[in-house]
């Protein structure tokens, strides 16, 4: 059968549960995924200056391709966006400026730095975020930012932050759409700390001269992002969960849950209802941890398919910000860019097309056992012919088709790089 008769087919399956599929499509088409550009160069950026990763963040693998320039990442990009259904955001870190071959300091950073971006992002009618980068860098090398004990070596960081939400701001007014700045800091300890409050204390004090910045909250959305560990910070993080999460509740700022930023048994499915009690919106960054933080390229795993009904069910699709953070250099990185993005958008479409109404009620009454079986069944009801379908409507490959074009792209253009 071709794909519009399994579409049918499935649809019919769907809509006997009330489902509305042109209802589904149209809500989904709605939703902006930010997809992270750093999966395109290994988070190397383009900064001149030779600084080595740090900030207890791995990129392993060597495939070959990695984009060395701007141009060459953007053509990334738009390689894997011809293959994702939707219109979405591209989310970049303060590294990837370009400053025309002059060397200009992260506390330094202009908006004018990111003109080629916004236009590039007009040209494709996409939204931008930003991340300042406060690791890779000589004042980043001990290990503390924000936190730091040396002022000198805070204000360098506070500025840069301060400089980074002006540049968020700039995305906002010129692209029509707000951006999401999301404040990350590796400070921590390797070992057990005699003293947890003081590196807070001073982290707090860091965050208040920030956002006293004066910058158009209508135009730049500030977050915080926690984590529970990473490596030379094993024992403590300054800014850990509940740190961010009080300072963004009691600052009107957005908490940003990272999927691999918690302890193994913790799912952040689970956390955003809590979460949305008591905050307007709140910023998901995805990926795949595999026993740590290792940001793996998202599947549609259990913990994946649980985040999208946990967004939908709770009516949360204009209240949650949508994020991925993955790196892997083992593989094709336009793959990995696809495989992850389509991932996340079939999860959100397996909710819609769920009876949530339906299942909520049963679980008011109390029946189970209708609620067991009926999760259950649904996860062998014909998803995949409605994806197909909504593909073919978006005007991407369907199924494994986009390999193809990965493949052609791998043989001319990838593999011309640094040969």
């Amino acid at each position: 059968m071709s794909v519009k008769e399994n579409f049918e087919n499935a649809k019919a399956q769907y809509e006997k549960w009330g489902v509305s599929v042109e209802d589904v499509f149209q809500k989904l088409k709605q939703v902006p995924i930010s997809i992270h550009c750093w999966q395109g160069d290994d988070i190397g950026g383009f900064e001149e200056t030779d600084q080595e990763l740090s900030g207890g963040i791995e990129v392993t693998g060597n495939y070959p391709g990695k984009a060395t320039t701007p141009e060459e990442l953007r053509s990334d990009l738009e390689k894997a966006l011809s293959l994702i259904p939707g219109k979405h955001k591209i989310n970049l870190h303060a590294i990837y400026a370009e400053t025309d071959g002059k060397f200009v300091d992260r506390n330094e950073l202009e908006p004018q730095h990111f003109e080629k971006w916004v236009n590039w992002a007009k040209e494709h009618g996409l939204g931008l975020d930003f991340n300042p980068t406060l690791f890779s860098h000589p004042k980043a090398k001990d290990g503390f930012t924000l936190a730091h004990p040396d002022k000198e070596v805070r204000d360098f960081w506070i500025q840069h932050c301060i400089q980074s939400r002006k540049i968020g701001a700039y995305f906002g007014e010129e692209l029509g759409q707000p951006a999401l700045t999301n404040i990350w800091i590796p400070d921590g300890y390797k070992d057990i700390p005699s003293d947890r409050l003081t590196p807070r204390k001073r982290l707090k004090e860091s965050l208040d001269e920030i956002f006293a910045a004066d910058v158009d909250e209508t135009l730049n959305v500030d977050a915080v992002e926690s984590k529970l560990f990473g490596i030379g910070s094993e024992a403590y993080v300054v800014g850990s969960h509940e740190f961010y999460m009080g300072y963004a509740l009691k600052n009107n700022k957005l908490c940003l849950l990272d999927t691999g930023h918690y302890h193994p048994t913790e799912m952040v499915s689970n956390k955003i209802s809590a979460m949305l009690l008591f905050n307007d919106r709140i910023a998901l960054h995805v990926s795949r941890p595999v026993r740590w933080d290792s940001d793996h390229v998202i599947i549609l795993d259990d913990e994946l398919r649980e985040i999208g009904l946990e967004i939908v069910r709770n009516d949360a699709l204009d209240k949650v910000m949508i994020g991925l953070d993955f790196f892997d250099a083992s593989i094709n990185r336009v793959a990995a860019w696809t495989i992850g993005t389509r991932n996340m958008i079939k999860s959100l479409l397996y909710a819609l097309l769920m009876p949530n109404d339906h299942l909520k009620k049963l679980q008011e009454e109390g029946n189970f056992t209708d609620r067991l079986a009926l999760l259950e069944e649904f996860k062998t009801y014909p998803f995949g012919a409605i994806w197909d379908y909504y593909c073919e409507q978006m005007g991407v490959p369907v199924q494994e088709k986009w390999l193809d074009e990965v493949k052609e792209y791998e043989r001319n253009v990838l593999s011309k790089r640094n040969s």
